[in-house]
């Protein structure tokens, strides 16, 4: 399987909607502390937006609205799993990418024949308080070797200028978040983006 390279995720489909439309193929709506209709307009805002520009839609945690709005991928970071429906979530023919931290944790999800690994946080990030301390890039290499022809995806500090040595590191895909939102010029970001990983 091939994804695009760049992997935004934003926490509104606003998001979606301001950068779509500069040629992001792959996304990710990570909405929190968010349930019933409000959650579920959400998913479905992104999910229109995501089909006019042709882009990948994935949906963090909320695997069971994912499965009722017909979504393609879900996300799961290993809390999930513990109350995550696996085999409902396969046979509603979603895609699914889940985190990863140590050996156990990546055991436990190639497991579950997951559609992509993810790895974090690479760099340090300020996005969420973390028990993790930051990977590096050797792990990511590490990481490549042990789970093969999966795409591996490189989150957490992520920044246009160290996404090359993801890359080089064994990364396949390099996610971010607020290299983007905190931005001043958000959109100017994203072309960034964009050009470094074309």
């Amino acid at each position: 399987m091939t994804l695009p390279r760049f992997y935004p995720i934003f926490d509104d489909a606003s998001w979606l909607r301001r950068l779509l439309p500069l040629g992001v193929g792959l996304v990710q709506l990570r909405v929190k502390d968010m349930t019933g209709e409000a959650l579920k307009q959400q998913i479905t805002q992104a999910q229109s937006l995501c089909s006019e520009t042709g882009a990948i839609l994935v949906v963090n945690d909320h695997w069971q609205a994912a499965i009722d709005e017909g979504c393609d991928w879900v996300h799961l970071g290993q809390e999930d799993l513990d109350t995550a429906d696996i085999p409902a979530i396969r046979r509603a023919g979603i895609k699914l990418g889940l985190s990863t931290h140590d050996h156990t944790e990546l055991d436990r999800a190639l497991s579950h024949d997951p559609d992509y690994v993810a790895l974090g946080p690479v760099y340090p990030t300020i996005l969420k308080k973390m028990k993790w301390h930051e990977q590096g890039l050797d792990k990511l290499t590490e990481w490549k070797r042990l789970i093969g022809d999966i795409p591996l995806v490189a989150i957490g500090g992520m920044s246009v200028e160290r996404a090359q040595g993801a890359f080089e590191a064994g990364a396949d895909v390099v996610s971010a978040v607020t290299d983007i939102t905190l931005n001043d010029t958000p959109e100017a970001r994203v072309r960034q983006w964009i050009e470094a990983t074309t």
